[in-house]
């Protein structure tokens, strides 16, 4: 799992990169076979005007599926990235457990009940040609 770090409107610093790391790992390291990229943007909206203007985007890339996007703004910017950070988490674990519901209830599995039943449909579609009724 790749991390890119941004921040637009203030430095960052070693100490915040850090926090942004190991939230992001302790909140997606389950998923680390289903990530392939993680992007973090950090921002200050006002700038030193202060105010609840500390925002954290993320954007998780998931092969085969689309990329989950989460953003929150806090006073604390370190609020937001915490708060980010474990919806991001709760986010790709309900996309993964669609993915696999998904998949489990696909023909091509054959554990289905509609599996089977397509499956004895295409082998008695697939014998009527070469059935002789010898009119």
């Amino acid at each position: 799992m790749q991390i890119f770090i941004q921040a637009r409107g203030f430095d960052l610093s070693a100490d915040l990169r850090k926090h942004v790391e190991r939230r992001i790992h302790f909140a997606l390291d389950w998923a680390d076979q289903h990530v392939r990229k993680v992007s973090i943007r950090l921002s200050d909206l006002n700038g030193p005007r202060g105010g609840e203007d500390k925002r954290c985007s993320i954007q998780v890339a998931v092969p085969g599926a689309a990329d989950v996007l989460i953003e929150d703004i806090e006073p604390d910017l370190y609020v937001a990235i915490d708060r980010a950070a474990d919806r991001a988490g709760r986010t790709l674990a309900r996309q993964v457990a669609r993915q696999r519901e998904y998949r489990h209830d696909s023909p091509r599995d054959g554990n289905t009940k509609n599996a089977a039943i397509a499956g004895e449909a295409e082998s008695t579609s697939a014998a009527s040609p070469f059935i002789h009724s010898g009119k």
